[in-house]
């Protein structure tokens, strides 16, 4: 794949470079506008730089394994918006997610902390002072 996508970039990165000449070489002067060699030279090489560095960015982006979905939610911080008895729904990272209470009746508006799954449903306990990670006091918006 990474080698289809080099051709592609290298082919439309020719194209560009080569609608930059014609425009320079045929266009411009129609309209009696004149930009100088070193001009158009740099622009090329601007171009050519952009699209190096694009391609590799977009690479990297394309080969990272994102983690996401109910595995990455333990730890997560939440506040309950309907309340838990012992099951509601629970506010995580804007999303509500239906969850089961193990610390019982929660109410709304207390902060969650989501100990585990089961099947589409998080556990959530309550979050106090000894139940948080340093990484969970951000995750809660």
């Amino acid at each position: 794949m990474t080698t289809a996508r080099l051709i592609i970039a290298i082919v439309s990165t020719m194209a560009v470079e080569f609608a930059f000449y014609a425009i320079w070489r045929w266009m411009l002067p129609e309209f009696n506008i004149q930009v100088p060699l070193w001009a158009l030279v740099a622009l090329m090489v601007f171009w050519a730089v952009f699209a190096v560095v694009d391609f590799i960015f977009v690479t990297r982006i394309l080969r990272r394994q994102t983690v996401v979905g109910l595995p990455t939610m333990a730890g997560m911080r939440g506040k309950v918006r309907s309340p838990l008895n012992p099951e509601g729904q629970v506010m995580i990272k804007g999303e509500l997610w239906g969850a089961k209470s193990i610390d019982g009746d929660i109410d709304v508006g207390e902060m969650v902390v989501v100990a585990g799954q089961d099947g589409l449903q998080l556990i959530v306990r309550r979050a106090g002072a000894g139940n948080l990670r340093a990484t969970d006091k951000n995750s809660t918006r």
